[in-house]
């Protein structure tokens, strides 16, 4: 299709979530004129419903609470979890541009950093690993401050939301779970809901952003200040080539198809593919023709900008063990008809929560990480077609601590159980007959994982044992916050399947976030940043934020690059 009209800039960035935005503020505040365009009618991408967590090893806000890392413990971590795939340039890159990005970002726009001090890795133990101290988040934002933009921000998973209401992660959700404990909590989360009523009737939303929401709040309202268009409705059809280098991209936009010619470059960050049935059905294993598995992520990220990279001898990268960030969901129906995958965080870390498979078995620590328990789970299922486990509690849990989608009292069981959400059984056999699971063996199962959670203690399997287990798990039961017996009935189960938080197996790229060919050589005028770059971390998980941490760097990297400043390597390096 011929161009409607031609536009004309610097820098062309395809994508809105944290590496696009990164990318184009760091871009503009080095003097170059930036356009960001966005496939779908709201910006912010899979960041927005993400929880918001950047992994940031050294940066300045644990440098400033006495934390004693250091970048040579973050680089033997990283080379530990990643194993033959570390990329030791853009490992470099990573660590020693993190704590500048968190400086600059903190310094030169709307974004404000909160630590999470007790947020360990994932793997703490492993050599180099730490208790606490390398992950961040956004400050929760004002969404009156976006003015009218507010109704271009991708809300939130309506899933992860209490009647529509964000609820920050660390101290704030503590409270939530005391609600009926504490008077101080019961304040607290008073006034939270005081304020969301309020915002309902003024705005139709929750002003109050958090989490991933937040991020790219912040984030936009930065660009918006800075002049920056924000593009929606707008996907990139084709890149545009001359003499071998990227030199712009054909859009669609409401006026046409637009001609940007740009004079510096086109940074892909369109999301990975997550919502791609034909590279899902490729590289997820557990999902033999694509369906078999379940994303949070946005219906619009389909692999645009990883295709568009190939389409002009970029290369994704193969052989990863893991071509996305596992997490287990829960599906809930919808008064439409359809269900909503919900994303199991924390619940599995909770006492008096275990999994088990169809064979009425547990397979794992259930308070690993979300990644390695999808990679549990499905290895525990064999050659069963379906790749599923059932999280089981007994009352006084699931009253305590809520499952999944369903909230803790007074929040009432019934809806969950009237739409199959969540199943009840009077007795554990009954329990198994409903979710058609092996009875005897489930009865067995929880009888010896009770025998000895009374004492806190979990030999099969070391729940509790790592500070990410009892992170996850409830600091006022003891001995163990993360084991408890299951045996007070009714027993309740809730079915979890696989899905994603990102795709892992994105485009190659160089430490200055060039895409690179099958021989290795930059790509003249490409960049990639989020998803749509591979990630650094080996298609292993090492700890919160490992998706958006490297987004946010890369994204600063990339835009340093583009303004000649400061280039992590030199070779083509574009002229100031």
């Amino acid at each position: 299709m011929k161009p409607t009209k031609t536009v004309t800039c610097d820098v062309l960035v395809v994508g809105s979530g944290a590496g696009g935005f990164a990318t184009a503020l760091t871009a503009k505040l080095h003097g170059l004129d930036v356009i960001i365009t966005e496939k779908e009618p709201v910006f912010g991408g899979t960041t927005a419903r993400s929880g918001g967590w950047m992994w940031i090893p050294c940066n300045p806000l644990a440098k400033r609470e006495g934390f004693k890392d250091s970048r040579e413990a973050a680089r033997t971590y990283l080379q530990h979890e990643a194993g033959n795939h570390f990329d030791a340039a853009r490992i470099d890159a990573f660590l020693d541009n993190g704590p500048k990005m968190v400086e600059f970002f903190q310094e030169k726009t709307e974004m404000d950093f909160t630590l999470g001090p007790a947020f360990s890795d994932y793997h703490p133990d492993a050599p180099g690993g730490m208790s606490g101290g390398r992950s961040v988040v956004a400050t929760p934002y004002d969404g009156r401050k976006l003015g009218k933009e507010i109704a271009r921000l991708r809300p939130p998973l309506k899933e992860i939301t209490f009647l529509g209401m964000m609820i920050g992660s660390g101290k704030e959700l503590l409270h939530f779970f005391n609600v009926t404990r504490s008077v101080k909590s019961a304040a607290y989360v008073g006034v939270l809901l005081a304020k969301y009523g309020r915002d309902l009737v003024s705005h139709g939303r929750a002003m109050r952003l958090t989490n991933g929401n937040a991020l790219i709040g912040r984030l936009a309202k930065s660009a918006l200040d800075q002049n920056i268009p924000i593009w929606t409705s707008s996907p990139v059809k084709d890149l545009i080539v001359q003499g071998g280098a990227v030199k712009g991209a054909l859009v669609q936009t409401e006026d046409g198809m637009t001609e940007v010619l740009t004079r510096r470059g086109v940074v892909l960050a369109a999301g990975g593919f997550p919502q791609d049935m034909l590279r899902r059905k490729e590289l997820f294993p557990h999902a033999p023709t694509g369906a078999e598995h379940w994303s949070p992520a946005p219906p619009g990220n389909t692999g645009d900008g990883i295709r568009l990279g190939e389409r002009v001898g970029g290369k994704a990268i193969d052989g990863l063990p893991n071509a996305a960030a596992w997490v287990p969901v829960s599906l809930v129906p919808r008064r439409d008809g359809t269900s909503g995958p919900f994303p199991h965080f924390i619940d599995r870390g909770k006492p008096g929560v275990i999994a088990v498979t169809k064979g009425g078995q547990r397979f794992t620590n259930e308070a690993n990480s979300y990644h390695d328990f999808v990679q549990a789970m499905v290895n525990a299922c064999g050659d069963d077609p379906e790749k599923a486990a059932w999280l089981i509690v007994d009352h006084p849990t699931i009253r305590r601590y809520g499952l999944g989608f369903v909230k803790p009292f007074p929040v009432p069981l019934t809806p969950a159980l009237q739409n199959g959400y969540l199943v009840k059984g009077r007795t554990l056999r009954e329990l198994a007959e409903k979710i058609g699971i092996n009875a005897a063996k489930f009865e067995l199962t929880v009888a010896t994982y009770n025998r000895d959670a009374r004492r806190g203690e979990d030999p099969q399997f070391k729940r509790g044992s790592t500070a990410y287990n009892r992170y996850l798990g409830d600091p006022d039961h003891k001995p163990n916050p993360c084991v408890g017996p299951i045996e007070n009935g009714p027993f309740y189960a809730v079915k979890v399947v696989p899905g994603d938080l990102g795709t892992f197996a994105g485009l190659r790229t160089d430490a200055d976030a060039r895409v690179i060919d099958e021989s290795g050589n930059a790509i003249p005028g490409l960049y990639a940043a989020g998803n749509d770059m591979a990630s650094i971390m080996g298609g292993n998980y090492p700890g919160g934020g490992i998706t958006l941490g490297p987004a946010m760097t890369f994204g600063f990297i990339a835009g340093r690059h583009l303004a000649g400043a400061d280039a992590v390597s030199t070779a083509n390096r574009p002229a100031a």
